[in-house]
């Protein structure tokens, strides 16, 4: 059974957006972002008026899905830490509940363990809210922000 779409809502994006903020403070960090499985942008932080977030999304999903092949041909269900150190800039990759990817760039001023050690919890924090996302769209009678629109409602909007 695949899973449902994943809609956000407002509340849950705050919380989103304030555990990011939140994690560029305790970490130290240059730039946090999340993102989907399929590269879309999610919440970011920091630093990033320098940065092409869309490229780097769609490039970190991208290095996620080669990563999870690579994974499997090693008999892995999938790799969820990854790290890659530069000379001036580290990204650390981290997969939250196989649902969405925590992206956190960092340089010299701050250490590989301390990131970790913040991921850790920012991901628990995380993946609380993500559930509850996902047992919203489970629910009975789930309301879906596209529900009330019939097919009557597509056809009148390409005839006008």
């Amino acid at each position: 059974m695949s899973e449902p779409q994943m809609v956000m809502y407002e509340e849950e994006f705050h919380k989103i957006q304030g555990i990011v903020e939140q994690l560029v403070k305790a970490s130290n960090a240059k730039v946090v972002f999340i993102i989907d499985k399929n590269g879309q942008l999610i919440a970011a932080a920091g630093d990033t008026e320098q940065m092409d977030t869309t490229s780097l999304a769609s490039l970190t999903a991208g290095n996620i899905a080669a990563t999870g092949g690579m994974a499997k041909l090693l008999r892995e269900n999938e790799f969820t830490t990854q790290f890659h150190e530069g000379e001036n800039a580290n990204i650390h990759i981290q997969l939250v509940d196989k649902r969405v990817i925590l992206v956190v760039i960092f340089d010299s001023k701050t250490s590989l363990g301390l990131v970790r050690l913040r991921v850790k919890k920012a991901c628990e924090h995380l993946s609380t809210i993500f559930q509850e996302l996902m047992a919203k769209a489970l629910q009975p009678g789930h309301d879906s922000p596209f529900g009330e629109i019939t097919d009557e409602d597509i056809d009148n909007l390409f005839n006008d």
